[in-house]
């Protein structure tokens, strides 16, 4: 998995626990008394199951 920072972590959570309360299909199987669409999108994060990229633009060389 690709190491991203806290910024990115915490903007693909926040983006996927709306998606999960707007009725998208979980990737997981959902555990046990576990409704809560942030714990769910850590849940699908931590496991490496998000189709979500970050594209990161390459530092342009000014001279």
């Amino acid at each position: 998995m690709k190491e991203f920072t806290k910024f990115e972590v915490a903007r693909i959570i926040g983006a996927r626990a709306l998606q999960l309360s707007m009725g998208a299909p979980l990737l997981i199987k959902r555990p046990k008394d576990v409704y809560n669409t942030v714990i769910l999108a850590k849940t699908e994060f931590n496991a490496g199951v998000l189709p979500i990229s970050v594209n990161r633009p390459k530092p342009v060389k000014v001279e």
